[in-house]
Order: structure tokens, then sequence, then C-alpha cells
């Protein structure tokens, strides 16, 4: 099966909170509706009344875009009183947006490890732990962020992504399953619901929420493709098909059009599923899987002729042959050959 590469809702400051999801070459974008932290009502080091208007004043370029004078702010401030939360967060808030996680991770750990009970530095830190590929960790922090608050989205939501990237299905479902609770207008959490649901098996369940993003997000490549294979699991072939159709229009590529290829062969329109599969490989010469597709619908032809066209015959053959030499790796498909003397 496939499944959308997933990306965490990354949150940064007083820039708002933005959710990323791509597979293959999607992405959605969420903004947060506004969901307020829970701090420690006491920093470990306040700062001085200088300092505190040098923060408001890095805080200010933050927010306005000046990330580098808000940079070399924050720094400065850190270099006279290096426990000050805030000016931690800052120096993390910027090297997320720039990307720099593995500057950003270690300005959060401090954050959190001076401000235990502060929202932002915990989530800040399985954030970037998360993007660092640093799953258990990630995790850690994750959970420790929902001790501060149980009710954050972004937080169950990146938990449920963290848990689908270790293919820990079962794990996801539950903080997943609280993100859309939560905020079931959200569809970027009902995206990641259907995901966890897909690999647990819950076909049905998982097409309810895809559909259900589709009334909420933009009808993504990646999100139409995970439609599409669990409405094949669920023998749902016309639905899938029909979704297929509008997947070529969005994203025509070779992968698009073989999974169209799929549904028209399942629901025994042959002609148009060959035709779906030379378009996918005229896309990408190596897509090995829909010269199986050619190969297939070219040899239930010559079978229905009763061997007597010689041309689907050799058709067959050769798209056969051109997938075997592309992927080599392909038992099912020797045997096949073998079996119908194609080799």
């Amino acid at each position: 099966m496939r499944f959308a590469r997933i990306k965490p809702a990354i949150t940064i400051g007083l820039l708002g909170s933005m959710l990323m999801f791509s597979a293959g070459c999607g992405i959605f974008h969420w903004f947060s509706s506004g969901e307020k932290p829970v701090t420690a009502a006491v920093k470990s080091n306040e700062p001085t009344p200088q300092q505190q208007e040098r923060l408001t004043n890095a805080a200010a370029a933050k927010a306005s875009g000046d990330y580098d004078t808000a940079l070399a702010m924050f720094q400065e401030i850190l270099a006279e009183n290096p426990t000050i939360t805030t000016a931690h967060l800052g120096v993390a808030d910027i090297y997320v947006v720039k990307k720099d996680y593995e500057k950003a991770e270690p300005h959060y750990g401090l954050a959190a490890k001076l401000e235990p009970r502060n929202f932002d530095a915990q989530y800040g830190h399985g954030l970037a732990l998360q993007m660092l590929n640093r799953f258990v960790d990630a995790i850690r922090a994750y959970q420790r962020a929902l001790t501060i608050n149980p009710d954050s989205v972004k937080a169950n939501l990146n938990l449920a992504i963290t848990y689908l990237q270790m293919n820990e299905a079962q794990s996801a479902v539950v903080f997943a399953e609280k993100a859309v609770s939560l905020e079931p207008s959200n569809g970027s959490a009902r995206v990641n619901l259907g995901a966890a649901y897909e690999k647990v098996g819950k076909n049905k369940e998982a097409i309810e929420q895809y559909t259900a993003a589709m009334e909420l997000v933009e009808n993504t490549p990646p999100l139409m493709m995970n439609l599409i294979n669990v409405l094949t699991a669920e023998k749902r072939y016309q639905e899938a098909a029909n979704t297929a159709e509008n997947l070529v229009k969005v994203e025509p590529s070779a992968n698009a059009y073989e999974r169209l290829g799929w549904c028209y062969f399942r629901l025994s329109m042959f002609d148009k599923s060959i035709a779906a599969y030379r378009e996918a490989v005229q896309i990408d010469h190596n897509h090995w899987q829909s010269y199986n597709g050619i190969g297939v619908n070219a040899l239930n032809t010559w079978l229905l002729s009763k061997k007597r066209d010689e041309q689907a015959m050799k058709e067959a053959r050769e798209s056969f042959q051109r997938s075997l030499r592309i992927n080599p790796d392909q038992q099912k498909l020797i045997t096949l050959m073998s079996t119908y003397e194609l080799g």
C-alpha cells in the first residue's frame, strides 16, 4: 500500500502554526485556530528590565520576518544570561524557520530543562527531534508536552505522525483519534487518522476519514492515492476508478495512470485499462508495474481469442520481458510467463 509521507505540525512562536503533509508531491497547510500553550508561572532566571525590552524588540523582529536581526539579538541576550528561556525559544524558532533542526534542537532542549512545564519548549523539542529522525526521543518530548496541555491538537497530531514514521500504527491511532476529536474540522488530522486506520487494516474507517478530509483540504495526489488504495481493498472498484480519473487530471503521472489502469481492469474495462497503462509508460519508460499491466491485458486478450490473436501474445511477451529487464526480481511474473510459454 502507498501512504503519504507525513511531516509534522510546525509552530513558530508568534508566527503561528503550520501543518504539512507530503506524499509524492502533495503538501497540506493548516493554520492553527489559536491554541494557547501552558507555560510555567515563574521563569528560571528572569531577564532584567533592559533585557526584557530587548527580548520584546527581538520578538517583534522575528514576527516581521527579520530573522537574522532577531537571531543576533536573542544570541546577545543569551551571551549575557544563558538561562533566559524566552531567548532560547526565540533562537530555536528561527532555526526551525531556516530548517536548521540541528541548531534548533539544543536550544529547545535547554529551554525544556530550564522550564520543564513550558509547553512551547517541550513541543518544540519534540518537533526538532522528530525532524532529525530521533523518533523515540521525540515521542518522549511530545508526551511531556501533553502532560502540560493534553488537549493540544498539534502535539497529539505530531505524536501520531511520529508513531506512523516508526511503523507503530496502533499507537498512532490513539493520538490521531484524539486530534480529530479535539478539532473535527481539521482536514490534516483526518488524513493522518485515515493513514493510521489504513495501516491497521481498518479500511472502512480509513475511507470515512479520507472522504471527510477531501471536504476540508485540497485534494492532493497523495490523499487521492490513499483513498484509491482503501477503496480497492474494499472492492469498491467503481468509486476507486472515479477517484483515479480525477487523479490523472490533477497529476497525470505514471503512478496515477497505473492506478487508473488497475481500477479499469478490475471493472473488466480492458480497452480502457490497457490504454491507461500505455499512457503510464509514455510518461515513464521505466515504469515496470505498467508494463506488467499492459502484459496482463494483452495476455487476457490472447486467451479470450482462444490463443489466435498472435499480436496480443507478442505484446504480452514483449511487455513482460521489458518489465523484467527493469526489475528482474519478479518471481511471480517469471512463473506466469513460464505457465503460458511466453519466455
